[in-house]
């Protein structure tokens, strides 16, 4: 069977118009699948620290005490050999998977459910984590990364610990940029009058208005908001 390849939208819309500038090419990307169920209720072990071009964060192969293989999220302070298991009530240690309910008030979360069994949702991007403010019967009340509150069931399940950061190489020439699908930004001054409003003249010239964008927008200290209410 095929590995799925990542479709790419090379910054256009479902016209087909370029909706995103500088967007194009790159290297092809093949999908790599990660369970966000955490479907087995028994131990596994970390074999492989795995990139994965469709994440900010990489991934790790696990292998379960039954022989099966799966991907999942990355979790700081986590190396290859660890164990690490999916489980109601299983202990407060970086890496295990349990109900909310029996996650104490004030742990570092990530990969959480918001619907039961759905999988994870929140918090699974590179650095993320989230806290349990409070707890009711039936409800717990969960910070996210960003500041918003959150009203989840406690028979959610999440995982213990931080995602891990994905550090960036050093883009030391302009082929790393191409190769991630960025094409190159050209000045408003160096493009023809047809293509930018400061484009032309003889040589170097000033652009001899207030900048503004290709689309004759001022870029400066132009107020956006619209304070008139709309209905």
């Amino acid at each position: 069977m095929k590995k799925k390849l990542f479709t790419k939208k090379n910054g256009r819309n479902n016209v087909g118009r370029i909706t995103v500038r500088h967007r194009g090419g790159g290297v092809k990307r093949k999908y790599k699948k990660v369970d966000f169920k955490r479907t087995k209720n028994i131990y596994c072990v970390i074999k492989k620290i795995l990139y994965d071009p469709n994440r900010n964060c990489k991934i790790f192969n696990v292998c379960y005490s039954n022989g099966l293989k799966n991907n999942i999220i990355s979790i700081q302070s986590l190396k290859i050999g660890d164990k690490i298991i999916k489980k109601d009530d299983a202990e407060n240690l970086t890496g295990n998977c349990k109900l909310i309910k029996n996650i104490p008030i004030g742990i570092k979360i990530c990969c959480i459910e918001i619907i039961q069994n759905k999988g994870a949702k929140i918090s699974r991007a590179s650095g993320c984590f989230s806290k349990i403010i409070s707890k009711g019967e039936k409800y717990s009340i969960i910070k996210t990364n960003s500041g918003n509150t959150i009203k989840i069931n406690n028979l959610c399940y999440a995982v213990l610990g931080v995602i891990m950061i994905k550090v960036d190489k050093n883009n030391k020439k302009s082929g790393n940029f191409r190769l991630k699908g960025i094409r190159p930004t050209v000045r408003g001054v160096a493009m023809n009058p047809i293509d930018h409003p400061h484009g032309g003249g003889e040589g170097k010239t000033s652009t001899g208005r207030h900048p503004v964008s290709p689309w004759g927008k001022k870029t400066k200290g132009l107020k956006t908001k619209t304070t008139k209410r709309r209905g």
